[in-house]
């Protein structure tokens, strides 16, 4: 099985210069785990979990206890904090390449990117277990 029969294609994406305000926005208001961050032609630049987002919040943020330094710190642009060392794929990779990326490479998510290294879709542990449970399920109905 190919994951570009797998991976997501509504893609949320951010620019490299965006304040981590709107990273938290975004977050916030999807079921996301994973920002990809584009440079200023469309190419992927880095990756920004909501586990990177929130080491770099305070737990006070959007409360009534938000100090000015809490604010300040919503105005950081992604590229201060986003990982650069990215571990990609293409739409050729199978469900099986993919699972050794993910397994060697300690990953949560692989974008999945075009020749120009533009992202296309994205794929992550969460699915790859969806699919293998699914898998079992049909195999154990069948026994």
């Amino acid at each position: 099985m190919k994951i570009e029969n797998l991976m997501k294609t509504a893609l949320i994406t951010l620019t490299m210069d965006a304040p981590l305000s709107k990273a938290k926005e975004a977050f916030d208001s999807n079921d996301i785990h994973h920002l990809l961050v584009l440079d200023d032609e469309g190419v992927l630049a880095g990756i920004i979990t909501d586990r990177d987002l929130y080491k770099h919040l305070s737990p006070t943020v959007s409360t009534r206890q938000e100090t000015h330094r809490d604010a300040a710190l919503m105005q950081k642009k992604l590229h201060q904090i986003m990982a650069r060392n990215l571990v990609t794929a293409t739409t050729t990779h199978s469900l099986s390449e993919a699972v050794v990326l993910f397994h060697d490479n300690h990953i949560s998510c692989l974008p999945v990117v075009d020749k120009q290294d533009k992202p296309i879709g994205i794929i992550t542990w969460r699915d790859i277990l969806k699919v293998l449970a699914l898998q079992y399920k049909k195999r154990i109905a069948t026994d």
